[in-house]
């Protein structure tokens, strides 16, 4: 067996700083988020997260939160404490988004309720001066 000699000896006293740049990395990219309704298309997406969460699928009509083009999380907009997430990423700030965005959802259709029921009684709504 033949034992080979190893040498720590830098080669030389200078050192070469012109080669000894720091170049920073850059920042990663923020991931980009959707919201929006669910569709028929996405019952297989749906059920794959309530599969993974452990959890029934939620019911009626549903938001989904989708990161880099992957559906994370799905939220019911009648129920937004009904929500299925994918434990395997991190989904804290989607379902949040998804919170957000069904409370404005439900003002808006509250909203629309209450427009129509002034308009069927053929009252007006009070302007304040």
């Amino acid at each position: 067996m033949r034992t080979v000699e190893m040498s720590f000896v830098l080669m030389g006293r200078t050192q070469n700083t012109e080669c000894m740049s720091i170049v920073p990395t850059p920042p990663s990219p923020s991931p980009v988020i959707a919201i929006r309704a669910a569709t028929v298309d996405d019952v297989a997406d749906v059920r794959r997260i309530a599969t993974l969460d452990s959890a029934p699928v939620p019911a009626g009509d549903l938001l989904l939160g989708i990161v880099d083009g992957v559906p994370l999380a799905a939220l019911s907009v009648d129920d937004p404490a009904t929500v299925v997430a994918d434990p395997f990423h991190p989904t804290v700030e989607v379902v949040e988004l998804l919170r957000i965005r069904a409370g404005r959802l439900r003002a808006a259709r509250t909203r629309q309720l209450t427009t129509g029921r002034r308009a069927r009684l053929g009252l007006r709504r009070r302007r304040v001066a």
